[in-house]
């Protein structure tokens, strides 16, 4: 792999070159590719909600949530395998980054296998727990149970995003993810509007375009890594590096699977104000996708260039990485939120035309989009973090802030007074006590983290070094 600090088509490698550019144009792609994967997602409830019924449109909404609390621990996960695969990056060691991938992908695949098999098992227990309305109960648990048919799909593609973020190529997830969203929208318009196959056929066009993402993501590593082997004996042979991929994928993982679990108990409160309320909240809350994405995306740049530099032992880099996502990342929050708060009505219309469900999103999103400042100072936060493979703070940090901040408003404030209002506040709530345990906790520790990582000041690696890490 050529060795280049800017997008060049290839990859981008934050050890050289201009370290804000570099992290922008990284960022560009993963934004562009995280905003496909929500129109993805979101494909499946504007056909339900155009094409079906609305409640079509509260079954997938509900399911949405259900299908979160799993995916969403894969996604943790991919940041494990991006870490590890980072800090081999940033070493120059080719034969270290291969086994490495090996064994990061070989794992997914085991992993991704049995727990699809454990998940469809229990997918009635797991619309019981969200206490789904019976009149949407039959749709909601067909439409799971088709879904985690494909969830090794979606393990799987996590795990390989992670690795190909690793090694600076965020356009390829973008790509990837683009094409699975055109296929899904014509597939889910084939299955419903011609087929007439209802919920289960959004859930079959999306396991099969899950499939497309797995072959493409595989395909994409393997011209990076042509010596790429998947085969079950590369697991134990190289138990260390997933034992570290564990170690600080597990954490992000349990925290977005925790807190999607707590939103289970959300949509009961939720379920209570009747159909209408699930659909619109759900609307807002796939709005809510939508507008956090560029966060999110500023805090996986900077945990990959974080991992890129401090494998390759340069400090400065690394100071300055946190810095410029920070500088980059608030203006752009700023702009969503203008955006969103302004035209709040016209993107929900794009889900439903209910002036009921219609009311209640544009309610939700006017109050949630005030408060994205939070989430953009979290992510970089956490995205720093990740990079020295801290992860477990964050974590609970998350929980606290997200989960228990949460249920004990909701708890509190719906039993004095039955008003939807008090969900939408909850989740500002919960950002805003997160971010602040997660700010002090990261400038009382942050300086221990940088002696830790360049335990000799982090000098900056010698040319033979340089020419050595050219090599990949």
């Amino acid at each position: 792999m050529p060795q280049t600090g800017r997008k060049t088509g290839r990859n981008i490698n934050f050890t050289k070159g201009n370290l804000i550019s570099s992290l922008f144009l990284f960022s560009v792609p993963l934004v562009a590719g995280d905003l496909f994967q929500s129109l993805y997602n979101s494909v499946d409830a504007m056909i339900a909600g155009n094409l079906i019924s609305d409640h079509a449109l509260a079954a997938i909404s509900v399911c949405g949530t259900l299908s979160k609390l799993l995916v969403g621990f894969f996604n943790g996960m991919s940041i494990g395998s991006s870490v590890v695969v980072g800090y081999a990056f940033g070493e120059g060691d080719r034969r270290k980054m291969v086994s490495t991938i090996s064994a990061c992908v070989s794992f997914s695949c085991a992993l991704g296998i049995i727990l699809s098999l454990l998940c469809e098992l229990f997918s009635p227990q797991l619309i019981r727990l969200a206490g789904v309305p019976q009149e949407v109960y039959h749709d909601a648990l067909l439409y799971l149970r088709i879904y985690l048919i494909g969830l090794a799909f979606t393990v799987i593609y996590n795990i390989g995003a992670g690795i190909l973020r690793a090694i600076g190529d965020s356009n390829a997830s973008m790509i990837i993810i683009i094409i699975s969203c055109v296929s899904n929208l014509v597939l889910d318009t084939l299955f419903v509007y011609f087929m007439k196959l209802g919920v289960a056929g959004i859930a079959i066009a999306t396991i099969l375009c899950q499939s497309i993402s797995v072959a493409l993501v595989y395909l994409r590593i393997k011209r990076w890594i042509p010596e790429l082997k998947l085969h079950p004996d590369s697991i134990p042979r190289n138990f260390g590096i997933i034992r570290r991929m564990l170690s600080i994928g597990v954490p992000s993982g349990l925290q977005v699977s925790l807190i999607t679990f707590s939103n289970l108990f959300i949509w009961r409160y939720i379920n209570s104000f009747g159909v209408t309320a699930a659909a619109g909240i759900g609307v807002g809350q796939r709005l809510d996708q939508f507008a956090a994405l560029p966060p999110k995306a500023f805090g996986l740049s900077l945990t990959a260039s974080m991992s890129q530099n401090i494998g390759a032992g340069n400090e400065e880099r690394c100071r300055d990485s946190i810095k410029y996502s920070l500088l980059i990342s608030l203006p752009v929050c700023l702009l969503i939120c203008a955006v969103f708060y302004v035209f709040a009505e016209q993107l929900s219309a794009i889900f439903t035309q209910d002036p009921e469900v219609l009311s209640i999103s544009v309610a939700m999103v006017r109050v949630i989009v005030l408060f994205y400042i939070m989430i953009s100072v979290r992510e970089i936060m956490v995205g720093a973090l990740r990079g020295f493979g801290k992860t477990r703070v964050p974590m609970f940090c998350s929980i606290f802030g997200l989960i228990l901040c949460r249920q004990l408003w909701l708890f509190f404030t719906l039993r004095s007074d039955h008003a939807i209002q008090y969900i939408y506040w909850s989740y500002p709530l919960g950002w805003t006590c997160a971010t602040l345990l997660i700010t002090v906790y990261f400038f009382i520790h942050i300086k221990k983290k940088f002696r830790e990582a360049f335990p000799h000041g982090g000098e900056v690696p010698s040319r033979t070094d340089q020419a050595d890490r050219a090599q990949l």
